[in-house]
C-alpha cells in the first residue's frame, strides 16, 4: 500500500531515503556547477510534502558572484506565485534597505532556507529545513560571497542554532570561515514601525563591512554594527515601499528599537510577504 507525502510525513516515516517519493540526494547536488542547475533540482524536488501544495518553489536568484547572499525563512504567498523570492510587500522593504546602501537586489543573491511555501505560511518545520539544506548549501559555495546576511531567526538558527535574533542583530559573526551578519526579518519590520531604524542602521553597517571598516568577526560574542548617530544617512536614501505602495520612511531617531520580536505572530508576519 503507498502512503501519501503528508501521511509520511506525519508519521515520520518520509526520507530522503525512499526513491519513490525524493529528489536527487546530496552528492548529487553537490556535483552541479551552475545555479541554474540547482534551480532545476529545487523546481522539481519532491523530498517533502510541501511539494505536494506548491504552485511554484523558490530556488533563489541574483548575481551568481554576488558579494551579499541574503537568507530569509520560506516563501509566502507572493513568491509562491511568481517562483521568486521577496517579491511581496516584505520584499519592497527589503529592496528598499538594500538600495539604501547604494546597490539593489541584482547585485546580491537572495534565497531562502526552504524552497516552498509552508501552508498557511506557518513556520518551516525541522524536516523541511533539512531537506532543502543540501540546495543552500550548494548555493552558497556556489555564490561564495563576502557576506551572509540572515534574516529572522530561522535563518540566523542555520548558523547558531539557539540563540535569539533579538540580541544578535547587528552583529559581525563568523562560522565556519564565513561572515554571518544577522538582521531582522523585513516582515517583522513591517508589522510593528518601530523597528525600521533599527533595521535601516543594521544595513548601514553592511555597507561598512564590506568597505572594511568592520574587520575583526567573534564567534562567540559578535561586533556590533554602529550606532545610528555614528554613520548618518542622507534622509533621501531612507525612502522605499512597504505593504501600502510608495512612502517614504519617517526621519530615523537616534535611539533604536529594542522591542523583543522572537514570539512575534508567525502566521501574520509571513501574510506580508
Amino acid at each position: 500500500m503507498t502512503i501519501s507525502n503528508d501521511r509520511a510525513f506525519n508519521e515520520g516515516t518520509f526520507s530522503e531515503g525512499n526513491p519513490a517519493e525524493s529528489g536527487p540526494d546530496a552528492s548529487r547536488v553537490s556535483s552541479m556547477n551552475t545555479l541554474e542547475q540547482i534551480a532545476h533540482l529545487v523546481r522539481n524536488c519532491t523530498d517533502c510534502p510541501l511539494s505536494g501544495g506548491r504552485n511554484n518553489a523558490v530556488p533563489g536568484e541574483g548575481n551568481p558572484q554576488a558579494e551579499v547572499m541574503f537568507i530569509g525563512e520560506a516563501p509566502g504567498f507572493h513568491e509562491d506565485r511568481q517562483g521568486r523570492p521577496f517579491v511581496g510587500p516584505a520584499g519592497k522593504l527589503l529592496d528598499g534597505v538594500v538600495g539604501s546602501i547604494g546597490t539593489n537586489r541584482e547585485d546580491v543573491f537572495i534565497a531562502n532556507m526552504v524552497k516552498c511555501r509552508p501552508p498557511d505560511n506557518r513556520d518551516p518545520a525541522p524536516a523541511e529545513m533539512a531537506a532543502c539544506t543540501k540546495y543552500l548549501d550548494r548555493q552558497i559555495e556556489l555564490v561564495n560571497p563576502k557576506l551572509i546576511v540572515t534574516l529572522g531567526r530561522f535563518a540566523f538558527g542555520r548558523y547558531f542554532p539557539g540563540e535569539g535574533i533579538t540580541k544578535a542583530r547587528g552583529q559581525l559573526r563568523e562560522k565556519d570561515g564565513r561572515k554571518i551578519f544577522p538582521v531582522l526579518h523585513p516582515a517583522a519590520v513591517l508589522r510593528r514601525d518601530e523597528l525600521r531604524p533599527t533595521m535601516i542602521e543594521d544595513f548601514k553597517a553592511i555597507s561598512e563591512i564590506l568597505e572594511g571598516g568592520i574587520e575583526d568577526t567573534d564567534s562567540e560574542a559578535g561586533v556590533n554594527a554602529p550606532t545610528a548617530s555614528e554613520t548618518a544617512v542622507p534622509t533621501a536614501q531612507l525612502s522605499f515601499v512597504d505593504a501600502s505602495g510608495p512612502a517614504a520612511v519617517p526621519t530615523v531617531q537616534a535611539e533604536t528599537s529594542t522591542v523583543n520580536v522572537e514570539e512575534a505572530s508567525r502566521p501574520e508576519q509571513l501574510t506580508l510577504f
